[in-house]
């Protein structure tokens, strides 16, 4: 068989499926996807090897490599947790867990999403008042865009600490002033 003849029968079988995965956005965002899960458990077995060590040499225990991989993995409280572990520990705090307890993820979320919520809410209807009030009064126009507008330059994170301070001196405490920023 010449090369002519094998390049022709290559050319007819169509592309590898290599390179058809590849050619599309699938293949490459796979590839990076498991190319960080592969850091993340090098990275946690490398952050998580010196605790083992030392727990080895305080029990004066002798140990593989291979040893020390599986029980850097299944740490009870390690310093970088696995993937498998923060999945375990997820399905826990979501699935295993009463949604009442303070240790359910269902029940944080609850209490993130209502503030969000409220917070929405409020900055909807305000906007629409403000807008409604610039738009149709001359005054409120002239004396309320200045500050409309520089409002949008100051950045959140130094404001928060200012709405939540000035809140709680005036009594103002729990979800109101997570709303309010």
């Amino acid at each position: 068989m010449t090369s002519n003849t094998a390049s022709l029968t290559g050319s007819i079988a169509g592309p590898s499926l290599w390179t058809r995965m590849m050619s599309g956005q699938t293949g490459p965002v796979c590839v990076i996807m498991i190319a960080l899960l592969v850091m993340w458990y090098v990275g946690a077995i490398f952050m998580n090897a010196p605790t083992q060590i030392d727990r080895y040499n305080r029990a004066d225990q002798t140990w593989t490599t291979t040893q020390l991989i599986e029980d850097t993995l299944a740490q009870e409280r390690p310093i970088l947790p696995a993937p498998h572990q923060v999945v375990q520990e997820m399905y826990k705090t979501i699935f295993a867990t009463n949604i009442t307890s303070k240790r359910s993820l269902v029940y944080h979320s609850w209490v993130t999403l209502s503030s969000t919520l409220l917070g929405f809410a409020s900055g909807t209807l305000l906007g629409i008042l403000l807008a409604v009030g610039i738009v149709h009064v001359t005054t409120l126009e002239k004396s309320l865009m200045p500050w409309v507008i520089s409002s949008q330059t100051i950045p959140l994170l130094a404001i928060a600490p200012i709405v939540i301070v000035v809140l709680g001196a005036i009594g103002i405490k729990g979800m109101i002033h997570k709303a309010v920023i």
